[in-house]
């Protein structure tokens, strides 16, 4: 998908004095990982908080619950899973 970019800090990010315009699906992912239920006025229910939900010892519900709001988001994925080194690999693709 193409939209507007971000930098790593949130802000517009800008090429050559214009907005950067460029691939954001894995932008897009990282923001609805990183949301609170209720951020998106619009979508109340999408977010998962992954930052809250790491603090538990169980894994297998940050799992589901990402799934679920990538899915909600318009992906088909494949496979989600945490690696040995704690990355979170998500293997799916926006319809």
């Amino acid at each position: 998908m193409t939209d507007i970019i971000l930098d790593d800090k949130g802000d517009l990010s800008f090429k050559n004095g214009d907005i950067e315009i460029g691939y954001s699906d894995n932008q897009h992912q990282e923001h609805i990982l990183l949301a609170n239920k209720g951020e998106y006025r619009e979508f109340p229910e999408l977010g998962v908080g992954i930052v809250q939900m790491l603090d538990d010892d169980d894994y297998m519900s940050v799992l589901i619950e990402a799934k679920k709001n990538l899915e909600y988001d318009g992906m088909k994925i494949s496979n989600i899973k945490f690696e040995e080194n704690g990355n979170l690999t998500i293997d799916g693709k926006y319809k």
